[in-house]
């Protein structure tokens, strides 16, 4: 089936906690959800990695979505102290989380 009206495609990174609350909010806008499983490459968090298509009226709905239910977290990793005698490492606070969203242009799909 070819489309008629202008949609957009967006490509959401975000954290596996908040994919539950974020798929209910984008399913209740009317958004075409497709989830894929993905691995952070800092951390080695798992995220889920959302196309969404919505229409190009449907975008900010989406995106304000998406901002309501992806949260950053603060986690802390253990860093080496650099004048320790001793490789002791030192808890360091780190912001992760939130979404990280790509809006792309959908000139042409087909469903088959």
């Amino acid at each position: 089936m070819q489309s008629e009206r202008k949609d957009i495609l967006i490509v959401a990174v975000i954290q596996s906690q908040d994919m539950d609350n974020a798929q209910r909010a984008l399913e209740s806008i009317g958004a075409s959800i497709e989830e894929l499983p993905s691995v952070g490459g800092f951390l080695g968090k798992r995220n889920n990695t959302l196309l969404i298509k919505v229409s190009t009226q449907e975008n900010d709905l989406a995106v304000e979505a998406l901002k309501q239910t992806c949260r950053q977290r603060i986690e802390y990793i253990a860093v080496p102290l650099e004048s320790a005698p001793l490789p002791l490492p030192t808890p360091t606070p780190i912001t992760i989380g939130g979404a990280t969203v790509f809006g792309l242009d959908i000139e042409h799909y087909e469903e088959f």
